[in-house]
């Protein structure tokens, strides 16, 4: 949609008082409006709560199977995930109002997260108003704070805040990210994750990243064969491209990474993500300093894919321990978070690049948020993954103008792609 076609629907939509105070009350602002408008409005109020994990493709197979090790010093032993871990583990929240507007909202956690769900959390959305998120989450949030401030409890709480977002836009006939307050901007650019990278260039992408399994157990050979791709790499793209690593570090220490990024500094790297354990706070401080922008300036630091709440991102900052912030609206907290994120970043003149920006649940806060130059793409391949993506033309990641998230998810998709529990 350009900007012109969108003031036109945004200002048809502030002739409707109904759908206005949706809209306002969707964002957590309702005393923009007269309580006597307010009171007009119809509020659609959730009846049914459900959620479930879902086969989302390869990396599914074989999440319930139990691990087989070669002996107490395998290294699949530091890799091995669990059934609940976020990318395999994935679930969908479906959530339906008196009004008949069903959400749907991704999450993750698997049949742990199901749980908590239907346990705690949809006791607390069952005939509440679908529009009053803000309060909402603050609820859902404080209700768990004793057992659920990170991790499994945030993934979960993640998959209903973004079901309540898509009924807030369905309900105003928006997309999402006008209700967040739209943006200046149409497309954003999209950055590829692995792939074939001279493919996605003459596709018209301008933006690359190569990631690998890195830490202190990394062996010397895999190392290497990592370090002379990234290098190739930048050989193939030209030196006008940007080009970024992700070590998907566990327990990565400073000097490995320093070590690494030494070897890794002709590439000439926008950003380097996630060198070491999320919870090594001060570690990424070190790193910023010592070879990010407040030290020699190799190199921007990234982190914060598996960080959760503006809480935990709050902290990142205040410590100067990242200089690009990576919320995964899925994980963090869901799209209400990752508001309250992106208001923290550019306050502190940081940059935000929403971990899988490129789907339709990334894409609101990364085309909202000043900062942020690229979305990362979105893996697809299987009929729900493609209906979660945004569509992408020309290395661009295109706004969506159907209302809600814009997805095409329905609930008998949801069902067939369910992963059985034994």
């Amino acid at each position: 949609m350009n900007r012109i076609s969108r003031k036109l629907s945004r200002r048809r939509f502030l002739t409707q008082s109904g759908k206005f105070a949706a809209m306002a009350a969707a964002v957590g602002s309702p005393c923009l409006m007269p309580s006597q408008l307010l009171a007009q409005a119809p509020v659609p109020r959730i009846r049914e709560v459900r959620a479930y994990p879902i086969y989302m493709d390869g990396r599914s197979e074989g999440l319930l199977d139990p691990p087989s090790f070669s002996g107490d010093d395998d290294l699949r032993r530091w890799r091995y995930g669990g059934p609940f871990e976020q990318l395999p583990s994935a679930i969908i929240a479906v959530i339906k109002t008196d009004q008949g507007i069903t959400g749907f909202g991704m999450g993750a956690g698997g049949n742990a997260a199901v749980e908590i769900i239907d346990g705690h959390l949809s006791h607390l959305l069952l005939n509440a108003s679908a529009l009053n998120i803000g309060q909402l989450w603050d609820q859902m949030y404080t209700s768990g704070i004793f057992y659920g401030r990170r991790g499994l409890f945030v993934m979960a709480l993640s998959a209903l805040d973004n079901a309540l977002w898509d009924i807030a836009g369905k309900h105003a006939g928006l997309p999402v990210h006008e209700l967040l307050g739209g943006a200046s901007r149409d497309r954003i650019e999209i950055y590829q994750t692995n792939g074939d990278f001279a493919a996605g260039k003459a596709a018209g992408v301008r933006n690359f990243k190569r990631t690998t399994r890195g830490g202190p157990r990394m062996p010397e050979g895999a190392r290497s064969r990592y370090v002379n791709s990234v290098l190739e790499a930048r050989d193939t793209l030209g030196p006008d491209v940007r080009l970024m690593t992700d070590c998907v570090s566990r327990d990565g220490t400073v000097e490995w990474a320093i070590e690494l990024a030494e070897e890794l500094r002709p590439a000439n790297l926008y950003f380097m993500e996630e060198l070491l354990s999320p919870d090594n706070v001060f570690g990424y401080a070190e790193l910023v300093n010592r070879i990010g922008g407040k030290g020699e300036a190799w190199t921007r630091i990234a982190c914060g894919e598996h960080e959760y709440t503006q809480h935990g991102f709050n902290v990142l900052i205040q410590l100067g321990a990242a200089e690009v912030l990576q919320p995964d609206i899925t994980w963090c907290g869901g799209t209400t978070a990752g508001r309250r994120i992106s208001s923290l970043v550019e306050a502190a003149g940081l940059e935000i690049i929403p971990h899988r920006g490129g789907s339709s649940w990334g894409f609101p806060i990364a085309i909202t948020s000043p900062s942020c130059t690229m979305a990362e793409s979105f893996p697809e391949g299987s009929e729900i993954l493609d209906a979660m993506s945004c569509s992408v033309e020309n290395g661009f990641v295109q706004a969506p103008t159907k209302p809600g998230f814009g997805t095409s998810l329905t609930e008998e998709m949801v069902l067939d792609y369910r992963l059985s529990i034994r």
